[in-house]
């Protein structure tokens, strides 16, 4: 069976086709290329600032939270799931240059008959934990409630939203207008253990769980966990893997915490660069859904993106490909595979955005270039072949 068919009878799509036709003809805002929506400032009425509001979540990721709770009764897998909401959030919105103060409303949807109000309280308490380590780090967000639901005849076990806004001038937007042949891209590592992070983080993110977890864990949990499972699923795409939750792993963590690896915000990386460097950054791109392909749709003219140096992959990425021989191609599209943020820069000040990184204990380099071309590209080039995504 083909890697493409089997996400489509997962449910899933790397590329979210269906998505993009729907709003295909809907306002992209003040700026079309930019990583996130943008309005004008319809609270403030001032033209020279801007109000941007984001949505997104920790997606099918709560599901293995689920699951590892149930095995191990460990309840710190809750926080992660609330810190994942909350990244998705964030780190697109870094991609506009927003560094805050933001706020936040958070959207839990629950099946109340498998998640207990411990559970809730965890999501809760985690969000606000996690808000005030990143006021450590200079980035300011206020928890403003939001809203919990009882909705077992929609959800299986639990999903896990929210939603970011700010106000912030639009001088110090950054829109991708900038890229220009010439530029070059710094890759972040989504992998490793950052200065403020807790414990080794396997890069994992939020996007790709639902290939991962079916990819990765034994068929047995099909069973022992039904509720985990969409029952419309035929039954050679659920579960096909050979690992358990607990096995361990090279990196130090079990299966199940390396999937579940709080995704990595770039927040207090990011402001620092653009503190020093704002002038010299032509654009962010997070490489959520669609990998490392994702640039291709923030592309402001034709340019090919040329990739050629990406970081090593991590153990969590190899063990995906290999558990379920998916081809690598569909790999660098579907998953970060390794670096999870990339910057668009001349190459002076891309050395000086390493050097901000690494002391923030996270991996970067130089991953690649952009040139001029007839159409817009993006081009990896990696020692399991090159692939072309137009």
């Amino acid at each position: 069976m083909s890697d493409n068919n089997r996400y489509n009878q997962r449910g899933v799509s790397a590329q979210k086709e269906d998505v993009h036709k729907a709003i295909a003809k809907l306002d992209k805002g003040l700026y079309p290329n930019a990583f996130c929506k943008i309005y004008p400032d319809y609270w403030g009425g001032d033209d020279a600032y801007c109000n941007l509001m984001h949505a997104d979540g920790a997606g099918t990721k709560s599901i293995l939270a689920y699951m590892y709770w149930k095995e191990t009764g460990d309840m710190s897998v809750w926080k992660g799931i609330s810190i994942d909401s909350i990244v998705m959030n964030i780190d697109d919105m870094l991609c506009v240059g927003a560094t805050g103060p933001f706020t936040y409303s958070s959207t839990i949807g629950r099946n109340k008959h498998l998640i207990p109000g411990e559970v809730i309280s965890e999501l809760i308490n985690g969000t606000q934990s996690y808000f005030d380590r990143l006021a450590e780090y200079g980035i300011d967000v206020k928890l403003m409630g939001g809203e919990t639901a009882d909705v077992g005849d929609v959800v299986r076990t639990v999903i896990v939203d929210g939603t970011m806004s700010c106000r912030m001038r639009r001088d110090k937007l950054v829109t991708t207008e900038k890229m220009i042949a010439g530029d070059v891209i710094v890759s972040l590592a989504s992998y490793g253990q950052a200065s403020y992070e807790d414990e080794y983080n396997s890069g994992m993110g939020s996007n790709g769980l639902t290939s991962a977890r079916h990819e990765l864990l034994k068929k047995e949990y099909a069973t022992k966990y039904p509720e985990s499972v969409d029952p419309n699923l035929p039954s050679d795409v659920v579960y096909n893997g050979t690992y358990g939750l607990t096995d361990m792993t090279e990196t130090g963590l079990d299966v199940g915490k390396m999937i579940l690896s709080p995704t990595r915000t770039y927040a207090p990386v990011v402001l620092q660069i653009l503190q020093k460097h704002f002038d010299k950054i032509h654009g962010i791109i997070h490489c959520s859904g669609g990998g490392q392909s994702k640039c291709l749709h923030y592309l402001p003219k034709p340019l090919r993106v040329v990739k050629n140096n990406l970081l090593p992959i991590p153990p969590l990425f190899t063990m995906i490909q290999q558990s379920a021989g998916t081809d690598w191609r569909e790999m660098y599209q579907v998953f970060n595979m390794g670096q999870r943020l990339e910057i668009f820069t001349d190459k002076e000040t891309a050395a000086a955005i390493i050097e901000i990184s690494e002391k923030f204990n996270i991996n970067a380099q130089i991953s690649g270039y952009v040139e001029n071309a007839e159409a817009k590209e993006v081009i990896v080039e990696s020692a399991y072949g090159m692939f072309s995504y137009k």
